[in-house]
């Protein structure tokens, strides 16, 4: 297998992993009711293409993996075009799923850019993957305060919010608490993510053939 092939092969099967690591999560119950998946460590696979591969081909890897996401929401991406409650206005639809789709996931292949700057790989993979999630937790903050902004006041009125929420309204207001709300709801599940996959980059990173693309994944 030439070094091409087996470069396909290699990325092909980490997206279907993380394809299959994103399911799982939404059949445990780790989805949050209005969009946002605490996932089993699936953004690790696509930033380690990165890290083998370069940041090019992390791109690449991380586009095409944002269209599988879009196939994956279908049900939500549908509703914001077609008539009823969720229905947005076609270029606030057009610009969320530009936004939360395709730069939020395909950002991850910047997961690449410290392949090979540190002694240890592991130090270069964790950093990637602490940059990469925190980049596409940006993006998810700039879409929400724009796009989902409106809602801010009556989520931190829902049960279970109420107490932090109302010190939040007391301070905030407009823009300004479009912004928190955004930080504060993608944070849900972009924090522990972040966490999650920094951690399995830490104890799978010091394996030779994870890091390397000159060895074989096993």
């Amino acid at each position: 297998m030439n070094d091409k092939t087996r470069r396909l092969v290699e990325s092909a099967l980490l997206i279907a992993i993380a394809t299959v690591l994103e399911i799982l999560s939404k059949v445990a119950g780790l989805e949050l009711p209005f969009g946002g998946t605490i996932t089993l460590a699936s953004m690790f696979p696509i930033v380690l293409i990165a890290y083998r591969y370069g940041v090019k081909w992390g791109l690449l890897s991380g586009f095409t993996y944002s269209l599988i996401q879009m196939l994956l929401g279908a049900k939500t991406v549908s509703a914001m075009f077609l008539p009823g409650d969720d229905q947005m206005i076609l270029w606030h639809a057009i610009c969320v799923c530009l936004l939360d789709y395709v730069l939020a996931y395909t950002l991850l292949g910047l997961g690449g850019i410290f392949r090979g700057k540190f002694k240890k790989p592991v130090v270069g993979l964790v950093l990637g993957v602490i940059v990469a999630l925190s980049i596409r937790y940006l993006v998810h903050i700039v879409s929400g305060a724009i796009f989902y902004g409106a809602w801010a006041e009556w989520f931190f009125t829902q049960e279970g919010f109420y107490s932090i929420g109302a010190k939040i309204l007391e301070k905030f207001s407009g823009t300004g608490l479009a912004i928190v709300y955004s930080v504060f709801y993608n944070g849900l599940y972009m924090i522990p993510e972040i966490i999650i996959t920094t951690v399995v980059a830490l104890i799978l990173g010091s394996i030779p053939q994870i890091t390397d693309a000159n060895k074989r994944i096993k």
